[in-house]
Parts: C-alpha cells; structure tokens; sequence
C-alpha cells in the first residue's frame, strides 16, 4: 500500500472513531434531572413522548399536606378525577402521583389525563382522553411514603385550562395522601372510569386534590417554572371556588401575557396553615416548610426561581415556640439551599393581620420586626412588599378593606390580584444568585 492511501485510510478510520464517540457521548451525557430537552428522534418503548423538540416544564403542581381522616382503606374501586388547571401548555404531559402519607403500597391500577371540556367539568373534551402508563404499562405501586412519575403521553395541553387526572385503585391502600384546601372542585365515579370521557358517572364532589401533585408538559412555551412555597395565603384560601383567583394564578396570567415576561409556568406550593419552623399547634399544616422545601420546590420539574412567603403561621400558631430571629433564620436556611441549586429566591413580606382572633400587640411588633429585616436585603436575594402593598395606610397593623376577605387575615379576590400585581417579574429572570 502506497504512503499516500495508507494515510487516507488512517485518517478515515480515525473520522469514524469520532463519530462514534460523540454518538456515545451525546446518548449517556446528562444528570438525571427530570428537567431535560427532548430532541427529535423515536420515543422511548411504551412511551407517547412524541418525536418532537421542548422542554420539560412544570405546569401545575400542589403539595401533599397530610393524610386524609378516615380513608383507611383508601378508595377502593373507585375513581378520582381531579381537576388541575395549568399555566403553560404543551404537547405532551407526564403526572406525578404521591403515596408520601401512605402507610401501605397503593395500586394504581388504571389512570388517565385528558382536558376538560369547560371550566371545572368532569367531562373530557373530545379526543383528548389519554390512558396513562408507568413503563410502559397500564398499572403501578407506589411504595408508603414514595411517589411516581407516568411516561409521558402525547396530548396537546392549553394553558390556562382545567385537566383531568383520573386514577382508579381496585385494592385497599390507605390513607390517602391529600391536599385539602383545593378551592377547586373534583369528582369521583363507583368503578373504574378512567377510559370513560363523559362526566355523568362522577356522581359525588370532592373539594380535594387526592394523589395528584404534579402535572409537566413538554412546551416551547416556556424555558422552565417558578415554585412558591407558602401557607394558606398562596394556598388561596377565601378566593373565589373554581375561579383560579389566587394571587399565583394571576402571576402566571402576567408571566405568559405581559410583553418582555419570563416564560414561566407557575407552581403552586402552598399548604394552609404551613409553619417556616416546626412545633406548631394546628393541623392538619403540613411539614414545616425547611423540612419540605426541597421536595416541593427545589425537585419539581425545570425550576428557575423560588418565591417564599411564609411566616404569619410561625406567628399565629406557634406564638411561644418560634422567636423573630428563628422564623429569620429559617428564611435564610431556604435561600442557602436555593442557592446550592443555581437559584435566586424572592421573598415577601409578611401582612398584618389585626382583628384576626390570632392578634397579639407582640406579635405585630415581631411582624414589623421580621419584615425591617427582610427589606434590609440580608434574607433574600429579592423582596416582595406584600405588606406595603396592602395594607391600610391609616392603620399599617390591618389589611386595607377592599383587600380584606373579611376575616382580616387572608386576602380577597381583589387582595389576591394586588399581590400578583405588584411582582416585579424582572426577579424572575435566571441570573446568579447574589451573596447575602
């Protein structure tokens, strides 16, 4: 062989060497964060992923806050249809399923994901009902205390729209983990009607999100979400049932609507009556909320920011357990863990509450105490004022009337919007975190 074409034949061999190696490198390069992009190619065996580009985004979410009273045996051959309502949509959608306060394995035996066809109805719109699968088939157990993520199934999402998540058990598992504050009507049907479109057989309501905790699309709508971690201020307790008025309902609106927003979908992690410190006294409140943060927020698909406005409860409920510098020191413990992760937190004030029956005079001089700290800059990389925001100019110590929902604690429908309006979304943008 001649120099000349043992020196082509080297340098041919040694192309496709390369290309193989970059093949290998692109197949197994990667963490195993739920986050990813999807490129063009086949769909995995049993998935419905389809052969298309986006991102994996989280659309909605909820935390589990505890288990359900007297569900001992679960729901045994019957169905749940809840109903979710997303913030970005997409063209493909995966649900995460919580057996987190079981005490024993729960059966999926069946479940399905389908868009309803109009605000707050059981029935799916047509053509949209998809069976859901868990690799590749049509059952799962989910062990006490575990969670589990569907394969993704092809499906084109709205945004701003109700889901159905449907799943049915045929075995005894209980309890059942729940969320109970919803403000949002679910259903549930005898037998197994996850594959049944129509909404004439979830003849019983249910003011519950069972099981659901999670709902990811694949989108180009957005490039990833914002997790809020709070109490029953964000929870939405006192807005409108079934309207999606809660303060972080409106954000999403803004962050998808407004020129020059972030593309974001939003998360929902609040649980009603939620502490920042353990040791309260009201139940059910979930785990405190350093002990779940980094389940319900830092591990929920594609998060680029964190907003944490929590505090009140630590006030309210634990008055002789949790001192102003503890509750301050929690809030930093949640920015330090964020920014293991890359992430900036945005954190709110804390709102008055007089004439609430929790009112003390010391525990507004706690309130007023917290909130000099957290405008000082040295909480949270970012702050929201939701106190100068709505409280009454004339008495600094009370919510404003029109943003009072009656109870002088919670916020209304009006009280809610304002909160959503007066985020700055520039915060929201992916930078460094800064050094507190």
């Amino acid at each position: 062989m001649s120099p000349r074409r043992a020196s082509a034949l080297l340098a041919a061999m040694a192309a496709v060497v390369l290309l193989v190696g970059t093949v290998i490198y692109v197949a197994f390069s990667g963490g195993g964060d739920r986050d990813t992009t999807v490129s063009a190619g086949a769909s995995p065996q049993g998935s419905a992923d389809p052969a298309s580009s986006g991102t994996w985004v989280g659309t909605w979410s909820t935390a589990p806050a505890g288990p359900e009273p007297r569900t001992g045996a679960g729901f045994a051959g019957r169905t749940l249809r809840n109903v979710v309502h997303t913030s970005v949509g997409g063209t493909s959608a995966r649900v995460t399923l919580s057996n987190l306060f079981g005490t024993q394995p729960l059966t999926i035996s069946q479940a399905s994901v389908a868009v309803a066809s109009a605000p707050s109805n059981p029935t799916a719109r047509p053509d949209t009902l998809r069976r859901l699968t868990f690799g590749g088939k049509p059952s799962a157990v989910i062990p006490a205390g575990g969670q589990l993520v569907s394969d993704p199934a092809r499906i084109n999402v709205p945004h701003d729209a109700d889901l159905l998540v449907s799943t049915y058990s045929q075995k005894p598992s209980g309890p059942v983990t729940y969320h109970p504050h919803a403000r949002q009507i679910s259903y549930v049907a005898n037998g197994d009607q996850t594959q049944n479109p129509r909404g004439d057989t979830y003849t019983e309501q249910s003011p519950y999100w069972r099981y659901v905790t999670a709902v990811d699309v694949l989108t180009r709508e957005a490039a990833g979400s914002v997790a809020v971690l709070g109490d029953s201020l964000t929870d939405g307790v006192s807005s409108t049932l079934g309207a999606n008025a809660r303060w972080t309902d409106v954000l999403a609106d803004r962050l998808r609507e407004e020129a020059g927003a972030p593309r974001l979908g939003v998360l929902n992690e609040g649980i009603s009556g939620n502490q920042l410190v353990p040791g309260g006294v009201y139940r059910p409140s979930g785990p405190s909320g350093v002990s779940r943060f980094e389940r319900d927020v830092l591990d929920r698909t594609g998060i680029k920011a964190v907003v944490v406005c929590l505090g009140v409860n630590d006030l309210l409920r634990n008055p002789e357990g949790a001192s102003a510098e503890e509750i301050l020191d929690a809030m930093r413990e949640l920015t330090r863990q964020a920014h293991e992760r890359g992430l900036k937190v945005t954190g709110a004030t804390l709102m008055p509450f007089n004439g609430h029956r929790g009112y003390k005079p010391h525990l507004e001089q706690m309130r007023r105490a917290i909130n000099a700290e957290i405008r000082s800059g040295r909480v949270f990389d970012q702050v929201v004022d939701f106190d100068r925001a709505l409280r009454d100019p004339y008495a600094p110590d009370r919510l404003r009337a029109p943003y009072d929902s009656g109870d002088h604690l919670h916020p209304s429908d009006a009280g809610y919007r304002k909160m959503a309006e007066v985020f700055n979304l520039a915060h929201l943008r992916t930078t460094a975190p800064a050094e507190l």
